[in-house]
C-alpha cells in the first residue's frame, strides 16, 4: 500500500463517525460543475488577461460553491490573500491540484465505507484510482463512475438477499422490484432504506 493511501485511510478511520454520515451515496450534480474552470463561471476573459477584480470574482465564485472541499477553500483563500500572480496561478493550476486533493480524500472515505460493506467493485475501482493518482480520472469517477460501481455492488447485495430461503414474501417482492427497476438510485435506496421499510 502506498504511504499516501495509508495516510488517507488513517484519516478516514479516525473520522469514522463523521464519514458514515457525510460520505454521499453518489456525487452530487453540483460537484460535476467543479470540473469546469473557475473562469468559465464568471468571465469569458482568459485568466492571463483578467483584471484583479475579475480574478477575485472568479475565486469568490469557487468559495461560494458549497461543494468546494477543504483544500480548495484553503488554496482559494491563500490566493485571495496573495498577489495578482498568486490568484492567476490558483485559477490556472492551483484549483485543479486542490480539487484533486479533495477528491483523494473523498475517494478514501468511499473506500473506507466500501470496505466495511464488502463492496468489491467500489473497492477495486477506488484502489485503482488512488494508485493511478490522476486528477482527471478521480474527478470523472466521482461524477459518474462511483454511481455505476456502487449500483453493481448494490445489485449483488440484493441478489444475495434473494438467495436466502428465509426471506419474507414482502421483502422478496421489494427486492425483485428494485432489481427489475435496475437504476443506481433505486438499488441504493432499497439497500440503504427500502429493505427496512418492508412489512413482513
Amino acid at each position: 500500500m502506498r504511504p499516501t493511501r495509508a495516510a488517507l485511510l488513517v484519516v478516514a478511520t479516525a473520522l469514522t463517525p463523521a464519514l458514515l454520515f457525510t460520505a454521499p451515496a453518489f456525487a452530487s450534480g453540483s460537484a460535476a460543475v467543479a470540473t469546469t474552470t473557475a473562469v468559465a463561471a464568471t468571465s469569458d476573459t482568459p485568466v492571463d488577461e483578467m483584471s484583479e477584480d475579475e480574478l477575485r470574482a472568479a475565486i469568490a465564485a469557487i468559495l461560494a460553491d458549497e461543494d468546494s472541499g477543504r483544500a480548495v477553500v484553503r488554496e482559494a483563500n491563500e490566493a485571495l490573500n496573495g498577489t495578482v500572480d498568486d490568484m492567476r496561478t490558483f485559477l490556472k493550476t492551483g484549483y485543479r491540484l486542490a480539487q484533486a486533493e479533495d477528491d483523494r480524500v473523498a475517494i478514501a472515505r468511499i473506500l473506507y465505507a466500501a470496505t466495511r460493506n464488502s463492496d468489491k467493485r467500489v473497492i477495486e475501482e477506488a484502489n485503482k484510482l488512488l494508485d493511478n493518482d490522476s486528477p482527471e480520472e478521480m474527478r470523472a469517477w466521482l461524477e459518474t463512475g462511483y454511481r455505476l460501481a456502487q449500483a453493481e455492488d448494490d445489485a449483488v447485495y440484493i441478489a444475495r438477499m434473494l438467495a436466502n430461503p428465509d426471506i419474507s414474501d414482502g421483502l422478496r417482492a421489494a427486492a425483485n422490484a428494485a432489481l427489475d427497476d435496475g437504476s443506481p438510485e433505486t438499488l441504493r435506496y432499497f439497500r440503504e432504506v427500502g429493505q427496512y421499510e418492508v412489512d413482513g
